[in-house]
């Protein structure tokens, strides 16, 4: 490990492993029913290498199938998948308080979390060093950060970069909030560098702000199954980093969906649909999915978007509210 420098992703995907194992011995010599609520502190610890996988899921395999290694995209990812919903059994059982099948239960979780770790440090990771180059894994960084880690403290960039300038900062240019005055009338602003839309103008960034304050997460996936697009929202409910950009969208679903996926794509692409919905139940909340079909002027299908929402404060609106209540 000491091989690689600090923050590099490979180096932080063998720190994780090491602090997954040392948890476990801590968690194997606690007492559940003496001292439950360390052994479920412990155990929630643990589950934070739902982040791990993420990580692997959207940033690291992406990488490897540019570079036509698409195994771990479909064989791996369906192991977290299996590991996830042994997490979940185990959870429930702690929850439930459980004590005669617990340690089973976290016995399992830790077995299959070490087999992964073997395959993880014996094949994966040796493979991506020999195919990724250096500037691959300096792109992680980003992308990795919006994911999280495992750690309370989150690792060095890699690479490490100078910061910017207070002067630089400064000479920005400054955001001007395009008029929302509806009435027609010479334009208080120049058109430079603008794009017109179906009404108004927007600058790039302008149109960055919006799909960045929207409430809603948005991947868009072109007519060729690629994906060209995603919001950044700084409370998404799925995790996406920049690796999918250009990536096949049947790579960005859990395997076990994928059939789903392909299917929209088929009935969109046929024109026979132009709306899929679906709502779950995701960490506590109550998420709604849609798909629509995106179409041009002459009905030509031009791709996808998939939106997803948090609609669990929504959900539990009644009544009406007129003022503020901000007082």
């Amino acid at each position: 490990m000491e091989q690689f420098p600090q923050g590099h992703p490979v180096r932080v995907y063998l720190e994780e492993n090491i602090l997954i194992k040392e948890l476990f011995s801590e968690l194997f010599k606690t007492d559940p029913e003496k001292d439950y609520q360390k052994f479920y502190n412990i155990f929630n610890q643990i589950c934070e290498v739902e982040k791990h996988f993420a990580r692997k899921e959207n940033q690291l395999f992406p990488y490897l199938e540019k570079y036509g290694w698409t195994g771990p995209s479909q064989g791996m990812w369906s192991f977290h998948d299996d590991i996830r919903a042994i997490i979940k059994d185990t959870r429930a059982c702690i929850e439930a308080k459980e004590f005669e099948n617990i340690i089973e239960k976290t016995t399992n979780v830790y077995n299959n979390l070490i087999h992964l770790i073997n395959v993880e440090e014996n094949r994966l990771l040796p493979n991506a060093l020999q195919l990724l180059k250096d500037e691959d894994w300096e792109e992680f960084y980003e992308g990795d950060s919006e994911i999280g880690w495992m750690f309370t403290t989150p690792p060095p960039r890699y690479p490490e970069i100078l910061e910017k300038k207070s002067e630089d900062i400064n000479n920005e240019p400054e955001y001007i909030h395009p008029s929302m005055d509806k009435k027609r009338r010479k334009l208080p602003f120049s058109l430079e560098g603008r794009h017109h839309y179906d009404e108004g103008y927007l600058t790039p960034e302008q149109v960055n702000f919006i799909f960045k304050f929207l409430p809603v997460d948005i991947t868009y996936v072109d007519e060729n199954d690629r994906v060209i697009f995603y919001n950044r929202g700084d409370e998404r409910v799925f995790p996406r980093s920049a690796g999918i950009i250009g990536r096949e969208v049947k790579f960005c679903h859990p395997p076990k969906s994928v059939d789903q996926v392909l299917k929209i794509l088929e009935e969109f692409k046929a024109g026979r649909q132009d709306v899929a919905d679906f709502w779950i139940t995701f960490k506590g909340k109550f998420v709604h999915i849609r798909y629509f079909a995106i179409r041009d002027e002459q009905k030509n299908y031009r791709g996808v978007i998939e939106m997803s929402q948090d609609v669990t404060d929504i959900r539990a609106l009644q009544g009406e509210k007129r003022l503020l209540d901000w007082e």
